[in-house]
């Protein structure tokens, strides 16, 4: 039996034995990835990149991490060089950015590898394997967050691409009120017949929401979704809050970096973006459907970073500063790079090519116009006035 299929009856399952046979979104969407055996980022992870289901910044070369590595050596000095000074990186994938982070600390900062403690937060036991497997000539450690103890990590705990792949709760507006979205199986009165030549399906319901939590999150970013028109659907990440709160408790000195793709909530929960942000990727593929490819393929949604700000106030991290991928990059050398092109004696298909990436990573409309949030906690007057590199006004005419 394929693992879409015990993956889908798994579900099914789940949902015959709660109460009136359904569960939230957030439930389903967290079996569909996260299930330990079966589930998208136990199985098809690995596939990851230009010949999978999707490829990100760190597919396109080495440039990502070492300007991130350029801008975490800043920080350590910042802090005071502190030993150790934790690097906590969320959600690691195939080890590449790690790889290309830690390989540009070794050449270039040779004294800040000596104080650096490399610690891998990753859920997935298939990506785990890879990571320990690239990343065997450094010393790194895995551990899961909730084995880290509080108030005990010097230095910053950083993520790309992870907060958009949390499970989220799904809601639609009916009459001036919230409804969460559920699901539930689509035979009559939940009864699956595991004899059926087919996996079961699943339909969606709309009900009282699960969690007061969710008319909180409205108040929180200010959006008053009592006024939006009827089926108005869209999205809440209570998961990236929740682990915002661990995260916060874990540092007791430093920093936080997100980087992902997302929006302010005033433009999050536009009333034009009717149908909310969840987005599916098969084969580079991209579609709404959350409800097929069970198990083989990735469903996204952007992020909410009003949330995470104003979140973030109230678990203690003061915003340090907000701002886009591309001029983060530029602002930390990588205009320095495109212009240094123009120098090198490389055969011109190469050169255009290197050229390509490395506009891939400043593309508005792409991985440039990722946002990038930082987050700090601990620091002293004068740390704190410090100004961050990636944060500061980029030479724009380097490109």
């Amino acid at each position: 039996m394929n693992s879409n299929r015990l993956l889908c009856e798994a579900i099914a399952h789940r949902i015959t034995i709660s109460p009136q046979k359904r569960i939230t979104f957030a439930e389903y969407m967290d079996m569909v990835l996260y299930h330990p055996e079966l589930g998208y980022y136990s199985t098809k992870a690995v596939n990851l990149g230009k010949q999978g289901d999707f490829f990100t910044s760190v597919h396109l070369g080495a440039d990502f991490g070492e300007l991130l590595a350029v801008q975490f050596f800043q920080m350590w000095e910042i802090l005071g060089q502190p030993v150790p000074f934790s690097l906590v990186e969320m959600g690691a994938g195939q080890g590449l950015l790690a790889l290309d982070i830690l390989k540009y600390i070794q050449q270039q900062y040779p004294d800040f590898l000596k104080a650096l403690d490399y610690v891998i937060v990753e859920k997935s036991p298939v990506l785990r394997q890879e990571q320990h497997q690239r990343l065997q000539e450094f010393s790194v450690r895995w551990s899961h967050l909730e084995e880290i103890p509080n108030h005990s990590i010097t230095g910053c705990f950083f993520s790309n691409e992870l907060v958009d792949a949390l499970p989220v709760h799904q809601f639609v507006t009916e009459q001036g009120k919230l409804r969460e979205i559920y699901v539930t199986n689509q035979e009559d009165e939940g009864v699956i017949s595991l004899s059926s030549p087919t996996p079961p399906s699943f339909v969606e319901v709309a009900d009282t929401p699960s969690t007061s939590k969710l008319e909180e999150y409205f108040e929180l970013v200010e959006i008053n979704i009592r006024d939006y028109p009827d089926g108005y659907r869209s999205e809440v990440n209570l998961a990236a809050l929740d682990g915002l709160s661990v995260v916060a408790d874990k540092l007791q000195r430093g920093y936080l970096l997100t980087i992902d793709y997302g929006y302010p909530a005033s433009r999050y929960y536009n009333p034009r973006r009717s149908q909310g942000t969840l987005q599916c990727y098969y084969r580079h593929q991209r579609h709404n459907d959350p409800y097929i490819n069970i198990g083989q393929q990735d469903i996204t949604t952007h992020v909410d970073f009003t949330a995470l700000e104003r979140w973030g106030e109230r678990c203690g991290l003061d915003k340090v500063g907000f701002t886009e991928q591309a001029l983060f990059l530029m602002a930390l050398g990588l205009g320095e790079r495109i212009a240094a092109l123009s120098y090198t004696e490389q055969p011109i298909s190469q050169l255009l090519h290197r050229r390509d990436v490395l506009h891939q990573l400043l593309d508005p409309l792409g991985l440039g116009g990722f946002g990038v949030l930082v987050q700090s906690k601990g620091l002293v007057q004068e740390e704190a006035t410090q100004p961050l590199k990636g944060l500061s006004v980029p030479e724009l005419t380097q490109i």
